[in-house]
């Protein structure tokens, strides 16, 4: 058996990142009092693996590693916002962390090991590496959410993450081994040959797929696999909160695309329905559900439920009785959604980072309320974000729900493009009740808002980026299209 030495240049950037987090291990081990060190050292390396990326970049789809990693520009473009997220929010959480003393060289290493999980789920071919990937980033952000460990709300939100986890990995592995019985391959490509060919076993084929899209739907959080959600974001430190809340949604859409439509295409009518029908659900529990909320992370994670039913609509218009017409069109709507949400999700837990910092936690609506008179321009990016997440024009969110409504309505589901839309109506109740709070009501604090420099720079730039995309949305659509054009 002769050993072929794989071609590790499609790869340079998971190398990188993996040799970065051995050489921070060890400065974390041996220096004393490393925080500051490791924290410049991780953004190092973000930037580095960015820099990685888009030298490698061109334009092809290359495989290596015996077809187990996939190179394309729909990867490239994910893992460079990834990157982009993951700094983002090290930059928002490190005041947070300093004040509650849980700033830690873990907490950066489980950060990138995360990242790393990320990259990984986004380049994969194969179903082994889909779950190597997810696995690195469900056990890091497992230990993430018990970061304080002095904490039972958030052990409690660690342990209940935990048994959910394992509970759809094994679901996942479960459709996995059964695909594989199915089809004898574990290669996506090799997988969609197979049932191309009718070299499937379809009964077998059928059962794995309903494991495959329940995983799937729990790493989502789409109902009814959201239990986990709101008490995962309640309980975690909000600095945890707000990495969950962003940067794995990138990955968990990569991983849909990777095993849904590269995979098991062919499929499409049956798992079409099914993600309707997680869609529709979502949306409706996750705007009611968020109007009964007091406590603005559980508010927020319920929205993200019924954001993620919206992205899960322009995945199931893709193809309609057998017709591919409008599959590039509908899949990057949805591309372009989860971007969009990934951007709104940084500002929003990015202003409680914010407001947490006097040393309580900005938790509660009461906590927002008159916050226009303790910072103009902060309520005013925090009003830009509900906003544009209540799908107002002209912000991005506006632009995100119009796409996928425009892919809902060709593909002909014209009673789900109502439903969205009354839904979101509803939806927006909870989202100006932010508003009113913070403009109409008297601040219960009054102590000025302290933050680093980077923090309000940069979060000023989030809230404008909202507002600015929302106002020319064409050039991150074309990027969107563009990237799946040269991947699908």
């Amino acid at each position: 058996m002769n050993f072929v030495i794989p071609d590790f240049y499609p790869a340079a950037a998971e190398l990188f990142v993996a040799a970065m987090s051995f050489a921070i291990l060890l400065i974390g081990t041996f220096v004393r009092d490393s925080r500051n060190i490791v924290y410049y050292l991780t953004q190092f390396t973000l930037v580095g693996a960015a820099a990685v990326t888009i030298m490698t970049m061109d334009g092809q789809v290359n495989f290596t590693f015996s077809n187990m990693y996939v190179d394309d520009l729909m990867g490239d473009f994910l893992k460079l916002m990834v990157y982009f997220s993951v700094a983002i929010v090290l930059v928002y959480s490190r005041g947070y962390l300093q004040d509650r003393k849980i700033e830690s060289t873990e907490y950066y290493m489980l950060a990138i090991y995360a990242t790393l999980g990320m990259m990984v789920m986004i380049s994969a071919n194969h179903f082994l590496t889909i779950y190597l990937g997810l696995e690195l980033l469900s056990l890091s952000l497992y230990a993430m959410v018990a970061l304080q460990r002095d904490s039972a709300r958030a052990t409690e939100a660690a342990m209940k993450y935990f048994v959910l986890g394992a509970l759809a990995s094994g679901l996942l592995l479960y459709g996995i081994s059964m695909i594989y019985g199915a089809t004898g391959t574990l290669e996506i490509s090799g997988v969609a040959q197979a049932i191309y060919h009718q070299a499937a076993n379809r009964t077998i084929l059928m059962f794995g797929l309903v494991f495959v899209v329940a995983g799937l739907a729990f790493k989502l959080g789409v109902v009814p696999f959201h239990m986990w959600i709101p008490d995962v974001y309640h309980g975690a430190p909000a600095a945890v909160t707000l990495f969950i809340a962003s940067a794995p949604k990138l990955a968990a859409f990569a991983m849909s695309m990777r095993l849904l439509v590269n995979g098991l295409f062919e499929l499409a009518d049956q798992w079409q329905s099914m993600l309707m029908f997680l869609a529709v659900l979502s949306i409706v529990l996750g705007n009611l559900a968020a109007i009964a909320q007091s406590n603005i992370k559980r508010m927020l994670g319920y929205s993200g439920i019924s954001h993620m039913g919206f992205m899960l609509l322009g995945l199931m218009s893709g193809v309609v009785g057998g017709d591919r017409h409008f599959a590039l069109n509908a899949y990057s709507s949805s591309m372009f959604y989860i971007v969009s949400y990934v951007l709104m999700s940084l500002a929003s837990f990015g202003v409680i980072l914010l407001l947490s910092r006097a040393g309580f936690e900005a938790e509660t609506l009461e906590d927002f309320k008159g916050l226009n008179k303790r910072s103009s321009w902060f309520a005013g990016v925090m009003a830009m974000v509900m906003f544009s997440m209540a799908g107002i024009p002209f912000f991005i969110g506006f632009f995100a729900k119009f796409s996928v409504l425009q892919a809902v309505v060709a593909a002909g589901y014209i009673w789900i493009a109502i439903l969205a839309v009354v839904m979101s109506l509803i939806g927006a109740f909870y989202y100006l009740r932010v508003v009113k709070v913070m403009f109409f009501d008297e601040p219960v604090d009054s102590t000025p808002l302290v933050a680093s420099a980077d923090m309000r720079v940069l979060l000023s730039m989030n809230g404008v980026a909202i507002a600015v995309l929302g106002l020319m949305p064409q050039t991150l659509m074309s990027l969107c299209a563009y990237s799946l054009l040269g991947s699908l």
